[in-house]
């Protein structure tokens, strides 16, 4: 686990990300029923550019794209380019050339696995219908004999409490270097220019602290310093905002509305306001956190989700998407067998949890509306906040 403190990491500028990603412990490293989940509405296709329905076969697509893919892996479809495979897709490419359009699913991201063939729709089906039957027929009770509890396999059990230990961990050096963070204001006078500075540099230096967290939980991620330092770079640039947004909605108390961060520092919508944040990016982060807390999420369900956020291959600027894809897999293989394990009676859990990611997305972009409004207040922030949400100062 790596010793900077917080009040180091401004100090590292424009290369403190990548100083962060290339060391352990400071040191240098060899290289349908029931309700849809909710869209915010202006989510796009990632394979044509129309606007997207949903989480199709591991990828926000929309309805064209994700029937010509199941009717594609059905048919084990055998498609031929007249480019010879050099088509760029977008909505009138996509009914040109199909070869490059089940190539661009694929890059994007869609699994095969996840289509099921008619065959298994049609014993899925019949299946509900006699348990429907069953359940309408059945008069007298008997006693049956208890099932054999699923589980997961070892791997699998090992890499959750893994998982599990390593956020801990990180959570608990930042609790530490609390002390460091400059103090929350006690004067409320709104005209008071070195007050508002104050509340700014009391969030930015507890921004600073939760991206000292996700580098150092990414450090120690199974395969991550296996990727060159460039896509290192890229995957944590992407997707730490993102991060970010998960950790604080596991913070929210719906009780007083308010967001916690190390314990005690407790935020509403107003304090956010007060440090210089729009409600247009407040909003949304407090509807997130609420939808996120009626999940009911516990701690290996969290950190599943963000190891499946970080090893994300459609990131700007990956070389390897392939690596980056097959370091995923083995977190979404985890994450759907311990829902099944842990929710047995709720079969949409697992396409919920993998839209609140697509939610992510869309809040990661009304954030960067945010830090360019930050700019216009002339508001500085720190290099290492700078340099991963490319800001040209």
């Amino acid at each position: 686990m790596s010793t900077l403190s917080v009040t180091d990491i401004p100090d590292v500028g424009h290369e403190g990300l990548l100083l962060l990603s290339e060391c352990v412990d400071g040191q240098p490293v060899k290289r349908k029923k029931g309700p849809a989940p909710k869209m915010l509405g202006n989510e796009v296709c990632s394979v044509c550019g129309d606007k997207a329905s949903g989480f199709h076969y591991n990828v926000l697509s929309c309805e064209g794209c994700k029937g010509f893919f199941r009717r594609s892996v059905i048919k084990s479809a055998q498609y031929s380019c007249k480019n010879n495979g050099r088509c760029e897709m977008d909505m009138y490419m996509r009914r040109k050339c199909q070869q490059c359009r089940l190539r661009k699913c694929r890059e994007a991201g869609m699994l095969e696995q996840c289509v099921l063939s008619e065959e298994q729709i049609r014993r899925k089906k019949m299946k509900k219908q006699q348990e429907e039957e069953t359940a309408r027929t059945s008069t007298v009770v008997t006693p049956t004999p208890p099932q054999e509890a699923a589980t997961l396999d070892p791997q699998q059990q090992e890499m959750i409490e893994k998982l599990v230990a390593m956020q801990k961990q990180c959570n608990k050096r930042s609790f530490l270097d609390r002390p460091k963070v400059t103090p929350w204001p006690q004067s409320q006078d709104p005209q008071n220019r070195d007050v508002r500075q104050q509340r700014f540099a009391h969030f930015t230096e507890l921004a600073i602290m939760s991206v000292q967290e996700i580098v150092d939980f990414a450090k120690q991620l199974p395969g991550f310093l296996e990727l060159t330092r460039e896509d290192q770079i890229a995957l944590l640039k992407t997707s730490t905002i993102e991060i970010m947004l998960l950790e604080t909605s596991r913070r929210y108390n719906p009780a007083i509305e308010s967001i916690t961060f190390l314990k005690d520092f407790s935020y509403n919508k107003e304090d956010f306001a007060k440090a210089g944040l729009q409600f247009e990016f407040i909003n949304p982060i407090f509807e997130f956190s609420k939808g996120m807390n009626d999940l009911h999420l516990d701690e290996a369900e969290y950190a599943l989700l963000i190891a499946i956020n970080i090893f994300s291959a459609d990131r700007p600027n990956v070389q390897d998407h392939d690596l980056v894809e097959r370091l995923q897999q083995p977190y979404v293989d985890a994450l759907r067998s311990y829902i099944m394990i842990k929710r047995q009676n709720d079969h949409l859990m697992f396409p919920r949890m993998l839209m609140k990611l697509v939610s992510l997305r869309t809040l990661s972009s009304v954030h960067s509306e945010q830090v360019f409004a930050l700019r216009l207040q002339d508001k500085k922030l720190p290099p290492l906040l700078s340099e991963i949400w490319d800001v040209n100062e």
